[in-house]
């Protein structure tokens, strides 16, 4: 994914992140950045520290919450247990997880994993998400206390779309169009029952589960297919860690890999779930609310990223990722029709 901002941009802003680590980490060898993908709330760069390497995470606006982290990395020892691969992440030499950047924001580093596109192999797809529910406590709050986020099951309320719809920008005719969907299209929509939520990772995309070279040996000698695929895929950006029910982030997680603008692959959509079944995972759809999660989230996103691009004070580099998100967001953002048919492909599986 192209950075924004461009080669120069990316060059000194690289440099300084370099200088910041070195520091940090207390290393003698020379360090450099290279610019890596992003998303809203992050970007990675590829470190070079000497021969070694590293994924280091420039995240914007406010560091998550100590507490926060600290699940992180007990959850990350579950996975691992439960067979999940995922990058180790390392405290600098004061302890801290959390590194404070120059110029604002805040580092996290970890190992650097060789990683491709994973592709979209169901089964493997659906033992893989098995296994996180699997490990997954009991979480009825957030980490850091209070409440389930609202972001994962409440979608904006009506009046807050106005100014988005009213904008000059070349998408507010088309996210009119949409807007006038959504009373139908979130019908359903209610919070979850905090008795049915567990630990979970809360945005599994196609970007966030990607294929490691380096399990593919041991994945062929595995002669459960499905756990062979399993086997080979790293999950990464745990930074949205939370309480949420399993039915739901499956739900969800069918329209991030296999449902678009244009057809929803129902083939895959039933060979997901058998796997996931199989695996044993715990979350079952039974109806329209179990999409909760996928609209909440969709359109909170949505309704966010247009906030962005039409901020005067955002920096242009945030204000372009937006302006593209915004474009996908609307390309991707489900039917009823969808929701229906996915429904009842699941009950075929």
């Amino acid at each position: 994914m192209p950075t924004p901002g461009g080669a120069a941009a990316g060059g000194d802003r690289g440099a300084a992140l370099a200088d910041c680590v070195r520091e940090a980490f207390g290393w003698d060898a020379d360090v450099t950045a290279a610019p890596g993908p992003r998303g809203a709330r992050g970007q990675v760069w590829r470190l070079a520290v000497g021969p070694d390497r590293y994924a280091l995470k420039e995240m914007f606006g406010a560091p998550p919450a100590a507490v926060l982290v600290e699940a992180e990395l007990g959850f990350a020892r579950r996975a691992r247990a439960a067979g999940v691969r995922l990058p180790a992440s390392h405290p600098d030499r004061a302890g801290r997880y959390l590194v404070p950047a120059v110029g604002g924001g805040w580092l996290r580093l970890y190992d650097w994993v060789d990683l491709r596109p994973s592709g979209a192999d169901p089964a493997a797809l659906g033992t893989l998400l098995a296994r996180l529910h699997r490990c997954a406590p009991p979480l009825a709050a957030e980490c850091g206390g209070g409440p389930p986020d609202p972001w994962y099951d409440t979608p904006p309320e009506a009046a807050r779309w106005a100014a988005a719809t009213g904008s000059p920008a070349a998408w507010a005719a088309r996210l009119a169009d949409r807007v006038a969907t959504l009373p139908r299209l979130c019908a359903a929509v209610t919070p979850a029952d905090p008795a049915g939520l567990v630990l979970c990772h809360r945005d599994l995309h196609p970007e966030n589960i990607l294929a490691d070279a380096d399990a593919d040996a041991d994945a062929d000698a595995d002669a459960d297919a499905d756990a062979a695929g399993a086997d080979g895929l790293t999950v990464v950006d745990w930074d949205d860690l939370g309480p949420a029910d399993p039915a739901r982030e499956l739900a969800r997680f069918f329209f991030d890999w296999f449902c678009d603008r244009r057809r929803a692959d129902l083939d895959a959509v039933r060979a997901v779930y058998a796997a996931y079944l199989r695996a044993g995972g715990p979350g079952r759809l039974t109806g329209p609310a179990d999409f909760s999660m996928l609209l909440a989230t969709r359109l909170n996103f949505l309704l966010g990223q247009a906030r962005v691009a039409r901020d005067p004070a955002a920096e242009p580099r945030h204000r372009e990722w937006a302006e593209a998100e915004i474009a996908e967001a609307l390309d991707t953002l489900p039917t009823s029709d969808q929701l229906a048919d996915v429904l009842a492909a699941t009950r075929t599986a």
